[in-house]
């Protein structure tokens, strides 16, 4: 069947724990093992299916067992028997059903999107207005509390073409980040700079320390210290010459309202799982190029599916202009889930035009690395 006003029947859950290739530390926290996302695969009566990941960080926007409830009791009656082409009354309802879990928003209007596009034979991307570009620079942020093993990575993605780094700061001691802008200064001075406290400065130092890394003339800060100290981020922007980014200040347009008004940065980081879905993600980032902010494609520890998402939605929206962090598919996960590489090529996502997202997970990968199996 090819008709959008075909019902939804199936709606099934997978929540996965996949291996990564090493430590990572952030300023709020800290990955090490594996990494926990859900999966959600929704099916058509005519047998189509979509496909949707929900990555969440329990520090940063809530817990996988949060986002798998969230889908599974309170999303999942507003979804089953509805109609295909019901995706803005669905996900209208999914935002009023159950408060925060945005990352199973997400990951509900990515498997709508998904099958919606698998269905009409068109891209997400198409479903979203078109596409404004055909690649998206990559970015790898290095967050290895061994420097040594950084290194190593700086050299396979220079090998692979990827020009854009992002340091992850204020998770050690000061010494230790400036140690490493001087390495990267000196050592790597053709690499596009960027930094990220992730909240990781205390709020007594933080202008003295961000004033610090400033000096390095990174093209950008971001969000040196907790989402909430919005008049610090203020002053922080104030004191330094460097565009500075607000990461864990801005979920969704309601917080950028806020951001806008008070002032408190010179762009903003879009994600699909703060924002709660494409559509409002885009609407972040209007909003802040209306604004004449910049944006940037941020992302949480997601595999290849919630890429896709975050590709797609950066393809038709032209407002995102500093590239995209989707590289822990390729570069950060022992393996992927997806049944053919995430697109990756001479450092720039290529923004795939098959059906839908354009791949899909591979059902023997869900079913090895599932904890609900």
């Amino acid at each position: 069947m090819t008709d959008l006003h075909q019902k939804i029947t199936g709606f099934d859950l997978w929540h996965l724990s996949l291996p990564v290739v090493s430590r990572r530390d952030h300023g709020i926290g800290t990955v090490e093992g594996a990494c926990e996302i859900v999966v959600l695969r929704l099916t058509a009566e005519g047998g189509a299916t979509g496909w949707g990941e929900a990555a969440p960080w329990s520090v940063f926007t809530g817990s996988p067992e949060a986002a798998l409830a969230a889908l599974d009791r309170y999303i999942r009656p507003h979804v089953v028997g509805h109609r295909v082409s019901d995706t803005a009354a669905i996900m209208a309802r999914a935002q009023t059903c159950v408060a925060h879990c945005t990352e199973a928003k997400a990951a509900l209007e990515t498997a709508l999107l998904d099958l919606a596009g698998r269905i009409a034979n068109l891209p997400v991307w198409a479903l979203l207005g078109g596409k404004a570009r055909n690649t998206i620079p990559l970015s790898v942020s290095l967050a290895n509390p061994d420097w040594d093993a950084d290194r190593a990575l700086i050299g396979r993605i220079t090998d692979d073409g990827v020009g854009i780094v992002k340091l992850k700061a204020g998770f050690a001691d000061h010494a230790f980040d400036i140690m490493r802008l001087e390495a990267l200064a000196r050592d790597f001075p053709d690499l596009d700079l960027r930094v990220d406290f992730n909240q990781g400065l205390d709020p007594f130092d933080a202008i003295r320390r961000v004033r610090d890394v400033a000096a390095f003339k990174p093209t950008f800060i971001e969000q040196p210290v907790r989402a909430h100290h919005h008049a610090l981020m203020a002053d922080i922007r104030a004191a330094i010459d460097v565009p500075l980014l607000a990461d864990e200040s801005v979920f969704g347009p309601e917080d950028m309202v806020r951001a806008l008004r008070e002032g408190i940065a010179d762009g903003v980081s879009v994600k699909i799982m703060k924002s709660g879905g494409l559509q409002r993600a885009r609407s972040v980032a209007q909003m802040a190029g209306a604004a004449g902010l910049s944006a940037y494609g941020g992302d949480m520890f997601e595999a290849g599916l919630a890429h896709l998402a975050g590709a797609h939605m950066i393809a038709a929206t032209p407002e995102i202009t500093l590239g995209c962090e989707f590289y822990q598919a390729k570069y950060y996960l022992a393996e992927d889930i997806l049944e053919s590489p995430f697109p990756c090529a001479g450092g720039h996502v290529q923004v795939p035009d098959g059906p839908g997202l354009g791949i899909r997970p591979d059902p023997a990968r869900l079913k090895h690395y599932a904890r609900n199996a």
